[in-house]
């Protein structure tokens, strides 16, 4: 009965997956021949398709059909908190590995666009399948993946080891990419950045593609597929939204409100005034990433009420200002306060006028130029760069770790 209802999940996953688009005749054989339950552990915290948050464990020993069922649903399925840390049945502080949404993997893998004999780097191995799916279609000696965590490189390596798979699966720094392998025809990441790290473009062949997530400081995230130029710049298009745990060494820790002048003394020093825009119509993961374009070195938290009234709050890194935005159901007009050197929501409200002008653009018109003086994402063309981006690396290149809630509105 268990084989036939994997070979029944197997087949409607699948099915989905091609009617969504994501999985590709080329790609159907591959998926077929590697399992995903081969990569999933007997504990997991399935998630949602679109989103960060994640439901209860679901443990496959104790209720094997829950665990197939997520298994076999195209949803992210979490498998460590906190950096290993957490222990025990309820959900952690922080999802820190995970076997991907199966959707977004085999769309990474349409954007990657492998052939016969090329040669692939892949950035976070975590549970081994995409690592596993990669060596089934080119062969192992073509794939090299690493992995940060040292525990989950080892879960990945036996994985792969039962799915009779061998790619080379490494521990370490995913920024330095690896050398000794070089050059690359493709680059993979399966978390994202918010800058690309050089060594990836170093190690890649002129001509060859880099797919990787990448975000802004203020929240919102979408699949950047870069060409790599003769003269070792990388260019090219977003081609989706998406939702990935960072890399490590870019994660940063928010400043706690303490760290703000007066920030618990509201209103404080700062200067009231109102707003038509609703907080409610920036919420969005899109919102979010067009206004972390033009708002450097800003992030947001909501504080809820119990009437369904919120206080969106966004912060400069620096933690020299503040603003508050009072959001009340129904309302035409909203509160603000701002406090410091920099008018936090006159700054928001500035990109999101942009982004109304421009004809409110989805992910898909925007663009990633990476080159000697830095990133800049650019609109339809990369002579049209996004305005207001900040003309150094260290301006806009720290993020927190992936939030629980992806949107406020």
């Amino acid at each position: 009965m268990i084989e036939r209802a994997e070979e029944a999940g197997l087949s409607g996953l699948a099915s989905a997956l091609v009617a969504a688009g994501a999985l590709t005749p080329e790609w159907l054989p591959t998926f077929e021949a590697v399992p995903r339950e081969l990569f999933v552990p007997d504990r997991i915290w399935p998630g949602i398709a679109d989103g960060t948050e994640q439901s209860a464990l679901v443990d496959r020993a104790k209720d094997p059909d829950a665990w197939f069922t997520a298994v076999y649903s195209d949803i992210p399925l979490t498998t460590q908190w906190d950096d290993g840390r957490h222990t025990g049945d309820g959900r952690g502080a922080m999802p820190t590995s995970s076997n991907s949404l199966p959707r977004m993997v085999f769309s990474m893998l349409a954007d990657l666009d492998v052939q016969e004999g090329h040669h692939v780097l892949e950035i976070g191995t975590g549970t081994g399948w995409n690592a596993g799916l990669l060596a089934a279609r080119l062969g192992g000696a073509h794939v090299i993946s690493i992995e940060y965590d040292e525990d989950v490189s080892k879960g990945a390596v036996g994985n792969l080891r039962r799915a009779g798979l061998a790619p080379l699966a490494l521990v370490g720094d995913g920024r330095s990419g690896h050398p000794a392998g070089a050059p690359f025809d493709r680059v993979i990441a399966t978390c994202s950045v918010g800058e690309v790290p050089r060594a990836w473009i170093e190690q890649t062949r002129p001509g060859g593609v880099i797919v990787t997530p990448w975000g802004t400081d203020y929240g919102g995230e979408c699949i950047a597929r870069l060409t790599v130029a003769d003269d070792g710049t990388a260019n090219g298009p977003f081609t989706r939204s998406s939702a990935f745990m960072r890399l490590r060494q870019q994660r940063t820790e928010r400043p706690p409100f303490d760290a703000y002048p007066n920030g618990r003394q509201w209103p404080a020093d700062g200067a009231r005034t109102t707003t038509t825009l609703s907080p409610a119509d920036i919420g969005g993961w899109l919102q979010q990433f067009v206004i972390g374009l033009q708002v450097p070195g800003a992030f947001w938290r909501a504080e809820r009420y119990d009437d369904g009234s919120y206080t969106l709050w966004t912060y400069s890194t620096d933690t020299r200002s503040w603003a508050s935005a009072d959001y009340e159901p129904g309302a035409s007009e909203y509160v603000v306060v701002q406090s410091g050197p920099r008018k936090l929501w006159d700054e928001t409200e500035a990109a999101y006028r942009w982004w109304k002008e421009q004809g409110h653009p989805g992910f898909t018109r925007f663009g990633l130029t990476v080159d000697g003086d830095g990133e800049r994402v650019w609109l339809d063309s990369p002579d049209r760069p996004v305005p207001c981006e900040p003309p150094s690396r260290t301006s806009r290149r720290t993020r927190a770790p992936v939030r629980d809630v992806t949107s406020y509105g």
